[in-house]
């Protein structure tokens, strides 16, 4: 039986418009006819492409066929960029590669752009920078979010003091290995009973209708990449009414994960759909946007906070899992996003505020910012500066690529570093070894006009993906 393989480029030779046509047609055969050759579907399409009218009101084809109605078709438009970019504020810019900066100017010069702002944890990625928060005009950029929708931080201070850690050191070892599943494709054998299964768009969306049960079983888990699962202590200065805690070293769990299969899902579905629909020289292809007052704008946003959502769930399912086989429970809780696009007011005007690698700060926000493996990170509080779009940094940001830094660190290096710092490490590559990340304490220091630093966490235990 053959697999279905299909390029863009086959839809038009057969006739299909150079809109968002393409890009659901392939979604449709992709999922539903994966067993069939291209052959195999040619007379389906060529009716499709013949008579719309007769599919209007098929389940499967309905949508396609409303864009197909769509007669005469004409090649979308390129956009073009404006003259010279607007200006924008960069923190930290001394340890900011010179690739973030050309992304960021890039950015800039979109038409839809309000305003814009360079973290100081930024470093070059697909279309906006990480690092890069750019608010824009009722329209959302899926690479400005990026493909992990959601990403998130979330923290759980236990009512157990840093003096009792290592008395129950080796439960907590065995907490996050039986635990925690880590990888692209890593799922649980069963399903995870969660609320968050049952949204109505699993069901109204044609590209997440295939994607609930896939979700079910991969909610609690986490990526690979920079996504962790840690134990470790936090220390507070002072007294903190706001989360009843006492001045103070606890035992607290840290992790860092997405929306997993999910979120990739949409961002690449609807990033194909922008693409297909606003045209943009080279430099700027991944910053194709979406109109928030068309179908398909309105539907990235509704699915983009599902995605959001469901990356929430996913970390309260890992919390409670880890936490239940303790036999603890939850003191306080910190957490935040920083892959999404919000709706904000900025100088008086609403916006959309795309924080790719970026931590709200708005004032009063919430926010942990981690260093590394053997770094510490900060739970800090936001000082709603303008200039930063009401944001700040979510890492210590790489001053490596992935490649480079597995050809320049050794085992035998990260082991040393490790030791030194006290930490044990579970699972982890040396793709994620704490020499290829940016000094976080200097990075902090570049932000202080943004957030107030509340408290500090030292990892002690940390897993990751396996490599």
């Amino acid at each position: 039986m053959g697999k279905l393989k299909i390029k863009p480029k086959q839809l038009i030779e057969l006739g299909f418009p150079q809109n968002p046509s393409i890009s659901m047609t392939m979604s449709v055969l992709e999922k539903q006819f994966k067993h069939s050759t291209f052959e195999e579907v040619i007379p389906i399409l060529r009716g499709l492409l013949n008579e719309p009218e007769k599919y209007w009101d098929d389940a499967l084809w309905g949508k396609i066929a409303e864009r197909l109605k769509e007669r005469p078709w004409e090649e979308p438009k390129t956009t073009f960029l404006r003259d010279s970019p607007l200006p924008f504020v960069t923190f930290g810019e001394e340890n900011i590669e010179k690739e973030a900066f050309l992304q960021m100017k890039t950015a800039m010069k979109l038409p839809i752009t309000v305003s814009g702002a360079l973290m100081p944890d930024a470093h070059a990625g697909y279309g906006l920078p990480i690092g890069g928060v750019l608010a824009t005009h009722n329209a959302v950029i899926p690479y400005g979010v990026g493909v992990d929708i959601g990403c998130r931080m979330c923290l759980s201070v236990l009512p157990m003091a840093a003096s009792e850690f290592k008395k129950h050191e080796k439960s907590f070892e065995k907490a996050l290995v039986e635990n925690t599943i880590f990888g692209a494709g890593g799922q649980w054998s069963k399903s995870v009973d969660h609320g968050i299964i049952e949204n109505p768009l699993f069901y109204e969306l044609d590209i997440l209708r295939n994607m609930q049960q896939k979700a079910a079983r991969q909610l609690g888990t986490s990526g690979s990449g920079n996504h962790f699962v840690e134990f470790g202590i936090v220390s507070f200065g002072e007294d903190n009414a706001e989360l009843n805690l006492k001045a103070g070293e606890y035992v607290a769990l840290l992790s860092h994960s997405g929306s997993r299969g999910l979120g990739a899902t949409i961002a690449n579905h609807y990033t194909r759909v922008a693409m297909d629909t606003c045209k943009l020289p080279r430099e700027a292809q991944h910053l194709a946007w979406l109109n928030l007052d068309d179908t398909e704008g309105a539907e990235y946003w509704a699915a983009m906070n599902l995605a959001g959502d469901y990356a929430s769930a996913c970390h309260d399912e890992i919390h409670r899992r880890i936490i239940r086989q303790l036999g603890s429970s939850v003191k306080a809780r910190i957490e935040n996003h920083h892959n999404f696009a919000w709706k904000e007011q900025l100088n008086g005007r609403e916006v959309v505020v795309h924080r790719k690698g970026a931590t709200p700060a708005n004032a009063g926000d919430w926010g942990i910012i981690p260093g590394s493996m053997t770094a510490a990170g900060y739970v800090v509080r936001g000082k709603g500066e303008v200039t930063a779009i009401h944001s700040a940094a979510h890492g210590a940001g790489r001053k490596m690529s992935r490649r480079r830094a597995k050809e320049s660190i050794t085992q035998h290096e990260l082991k040393r570093l490790l030791r030194d710092h006290g930490v044990i490490l579970l699972d982890g590559g040396l793709d994620e070894a704490p020499h290829a990340y940016k000094d976080i304490d200097a990075v902090m220091l570049s932000q202080k006009a943004l957030v107030d630093v509340v408290a500090k966490f030292q990892p002690k235990i940390v897993k990751m993906d396996r490599i």
